[in-house]
């Protein structure tokens, strides 16, 4: 994290809300479902285009953030499957635009050891598109720093039945179809994000209540951060201070924490004498 105050100025808000964070209970992994740039257009009377050209800014300052924190995963939600929808124009300028960044950011990327990582069904991409992201992943491979995945004609639900379908496949393939059995850890095993720690911070711009079928198996226990700042908004102090929320959480993943477990139910007593009311058998 000591890399975040090099570019701090000391003094500042930003200075003060990283020094408020604890570098040791910092999210392993975030992942951000950048809504807005469209509404962030309209305000200002202008074609939705530019909300997601002004979006590009937003996409660099969390990734160099995220980057000068230490995180281990940064996971940005880019284009869904349902964004096929939209007019063709729009479609047409985010692929530009998409092509547009990896060209003016991937030195930089590169030099702060970020390892580019793309998933979705990437077959359906534009060949040039991805021909660059595919020569931008190959050029940061072997980058031992925070792995930047970008979700590109991704569908939580698409994702689940790919990694299925792998198992499926993989099964027929080896002849023990009839003996299959998954469970949580096979799954796992064939998601796009296999080896990564599971999303700790889920944050979403523009104020929107849902979670727009992203990332629907890894987020099971992450915590939620709702903003209403525009995704073309979206600064590093936004970033620090979801940070900063996350650390106040108590993260129980179903259990209790310390603070609510009395003497008795941490060595079995309440939970004995309930039993004993009920009747039933200890």
């Amino acid at each position: 994290m000591t890399g975040l105050f090099d570019v701090l100025k000391p003094g500042g808000d930003e200075w003060a809300l990283a020094e408020a964070i604890d570098p040791s209970r910092l999210p392993a992994h975030i992942a951000i479902i950048m809504d807005g740039n469209g509404r962030w257009a309209r305000r200002r009377n202008l074609p939705r285009v530019a909300g997601h050209r002004a979006g590009m800014e937003s996409v660099r300052v969390a990734v160099d953030t995220g980057a000068r924190l230490g995180l281990q995963a940064l996971t940005l939600y880019a284009f869904s499957i349902e964004n096929w929808k939209r007019p063709r124009f729009e479609v047409d300028t985010l692929w530009r635009l998409l092509r547009l960044y990896l060209q003016r950011e991937l030195p930089e990327i590169n030099r702060q050891n970020i390892r580019l990582n793309a998933f979705g069904r990437l077959d359906a991409l534009q060949p040039s598109v991805r021909r660059d992201l595919e020569e931008a992943c190959a050029i940061t491979s072997g980058n031992r720093g925070m792995q930047l995945n970008v979700a590109i004609n991704y569908s939580g639900r698409a994702e689940l039945v790919d990694a299925l379908n792998a198992i499926i496949e993989e099964a027929r393939r080896e002849g023990r179809l009839d003996l299959l059995r998954v469970d949580e850890a096979t799954i796992a095993s064939r998601l796009y994000t296999a080896g990564l720690p599971d999303p700790d911070l889920l944050i979403r711009t523009s104020g929107e209540m849902r979670i727009s079928n992203f990332l629907l198996w890894q987020i099971a226990y992450a915590e939620l951060y709702v903003t209403d700042t525009l995704w073309p908004d979206f600064r590093r102090s936004d970033l620090l201070g979801a940070v900063l929320e996350y650390q106040k959480r108590d993260r129980r993943f179903g259990g209790l924490g310390p603070a609510q477990e009395t003497p008795a139910e941490a060595d079995g007593t309440e939970t004995g004498q309930l039993i004993e009311a009920l009747g039933a058998p200890r």
